[in-house]
């Protein structure tokens, strides 16, 4: 088996707040969700998404991966309750893509928008937990944001909207991330294969799944073919040029010209 990671901030002046980690039995991949208000957390949203991923990596593959997340989350939090107000709604938080392989069984879990892509004979499975991009929908309606280029005014639209995100972040009828409360592991999205039947599988962050949806340069098949002939330096350059020919989002709205984006790849 071989695993390939390419994992790139979307801009050279910020972090990257993603993370993707590899052991022989797991693999993992987190979208820090980016702070545009404050959070009542002295750490930052880098600092949750190590910490978070380094405590998912060290619990036991006994455990289901509902129990894993679980476990990390209030590991995680305890590293800052003393100094940081967990209840916060807009404390840091990330979305999660798991995959584990024990006993022939290939168990995933998704919370928030990541993507597992899973390939199997003719057939490309994708799963994904799409609750966080029906928010995003409906608040690009209600909550409208100025096209164009950085200015004030698109700054205080994407203050407001995120002001809007955070009323339903982790609330029934919103969209579920990883972030103090270990409760949220119960609404993620989980599935097992028999690992016999997986000859390609790879996690995308939303950045990187760009290349699909919404830009469609490609379809997930076809996400999968470049991966196995190119590699996921391929898959990223191709999200960067798209970007780079719409850098004010006109034909592709979104909120940030150029994501974070991260590819976890793996191939018998």
């Amino acid at each position: 088996m071989r695993v390939q990671i390419v994992s790139e901030p979307g801009s050279p002046t910020r972090a990257n707040e993603d993370l993707a980690m590899a052991q022989p039995n797991r693999l993992l991949v987190l979208d820090g969700l980016t702070e545009r208000t404050e959070s009542g957390c002295v750490h930052g949203v880098v600092w949750y998404v190590n910490a978070l991923g380094g405590a998912i990596m060290r619990q036991s593959d006994s455990l289901t991966l509902r129990e894993v997340l679980g476990a990390a989350i209030n590991d995680t939090a305890d590293l800052h309750s003393s100094t940081c107000d967990l209840s916060h709604p807009g404390t840091p938080a990330a979305a999660v893509g798991l995959v584990q392989l024990v006993d022939h069984r290939l168990s995933y879990l998704i919370l928030g928008d990541v993507t597992v892509v899973l390939r199997a004979g003719d057939k490309a499975d994708v799963v994904t937990d799409d609750r966080l991009l029906r928010v995003n929908e409906a608040l690009h309606s209600a909550v409208p944001v100025p096209p164009g280029a950085d200015s004030s005014e698109r700054q205080a639209g994407l203050i407001r909207r995120k002001h809007a995100e955070l009323a339903v972040r982790n609330k029934e009828g919103g969209y579920w991330v990883a972030a103090a409360d270990a409760d949220v592991a119960g609404q993620a999205v989980t599935g097992s294969r028999d690992s016999a039947e997986i000859r390609q599988l790879a996690v995308l962050t939303d950045g990187a799944s760009r290349v699909v949806e919404p830009f469609g340069l490609t379809d997930w098949w076809g996400l999968m073919d470049t991966l196995a002939a190119e590699g996921p330096d391929a898959v990223v350059g191709r999200v960067r040029a798209a970007e780079a020919s719409d850098p004010i989002g006109h034909r592709w709205p979104r909120n940030k010209p150029s994501d974070d984006a991260t590819v976890v790849y793996w191939e018998r």
